[in-house]
């Protein structure tokens, strides 16, 4: 259970100040945020916990009258209780979340960053990817990849009515990632039906990612290792982790020379830095210790 203060109960419903005494602002909450319900205000004054696929009306407030580091989020004007998340949810969303932001081609993302379509709507997926910005404030519009981890105590109906507002405010592709059961990922897009992805599967973004992510990188910590590494490196200028390892021995090899006295021409120094293959440097490195004439390297 949690009591709601005072304070949070005049910045998120001013209007109630004055009925204060005869409100007992208690929410029965579970883990996560998708797992909160949207409150609906009785005509008599009294907070009744909602059901989000009933379809209320219009509720009162307005994103703008929410703050950062508010735990709200809105649908329709009626306010959604985001509680902390629980240790599964929150290890395996920032698992997810550095695969993602790593990506060379990601120039800004972000992790329960609230985003305005409507301005009776705010929105927080787990891990969001949209153009950079130096705007303050809520974001406005919804992002082109959204990504929610959904384990227990989530609320369905919730979920669906966020999934299909951020597809209606602009996201192309919304993830969610399923912590119940086996592991699998759910692809909405605009228009289409919902696509399910599994372990030993690639999930896709083009136009957004640079690189496919495996399902598993979005679980297991080794997985999403490798792909931030991958991510990383590309973002360096290497193709992978052997272009790395075939400069350094390609620099090994000039060094060598060099340090033997070898006077090395522009050609030849050209031909060892452009080699990638690294049985060809193994074998050049061997040499570069033997020959006498730099340009004898390559028979």
């Amino acid at each position: 259970m949690l009591r709601i203060s005072d304070p949070t109960r005049r910045q998120i419903d001013p209007h109630l100040e004055s009925k204060a005494s005869a409100l007992d602002l208690v929410y029965t909450v579970a883990i996560g945020c998708p797992a909160g319900r949207p409150l609906s205000i009785h005509p008599q004054g009294h907070l009744l916990m909602g059901k989000s696929d009933s379809k209320p009306a219009s509720g009162p407030f307005r994103a703008d009258q929410l703050h950062d580091g508010d735990r709200y989020e809105l649908s329709n004007g009626h306010p959604i209780y985001c509680a902390p998340a629980g240790p599964e949810h929150a290890n395996r969303s920032l698992t997810g979340a550095a695969v993602i932001a790593s990506d060379p081609d990601v120039e800004w993302a972000g992790v329960d960053a609230g985003f305005s379509p409507t301005p009776g709507t705010l929105r927080a997926p787990d891990v969001a990817v949209a153009a950079p910005t130096q705007a303050r404030g809520w974001r406005e519009g919804a992002p082109p990849l959204a990504v929610e981890y959904a384990g227990v105590g989530q609320d369905e109906p919730d979920l669906r009515v966020k999934i299909g507002e951020l597809l209606a405010g602009g996201s192309s592709h919304v993830w969610v990632v399923r912590l119940i059961g086996p592991r699998r990922v759910e692809v909405h897009r605009p228009g289409q039906p919902m696509q399910v992805y599994g372990s030993g599967d690639d999930l896709e973004a083009p136009g957004i990612l640079r690189n496919p992510i495996p399902v598993n990188a979005l679980f297991d910590r080794a997985a999403a290792d490798r792909a931030v590494l991958r991510n990383l490196l590309q973002r360096a200028g290497y193709d992978g982790l052997d272009a790395v390892r075939a400069e350094g021995m390609a620099e090994s090899i000039l060094a060598l020379l060099e340090d033997r006295g070898l006077a090395v021409s522009a050609e030849v120094r050209q031909r060892i830095a452009a080699c990638r293959d690294l049985d060809q440097l193994k074998t050049w490195l061997l040499a570069a210790a033997r020959i006498t004439d730099p340009a004898r390297l390559f028979d």
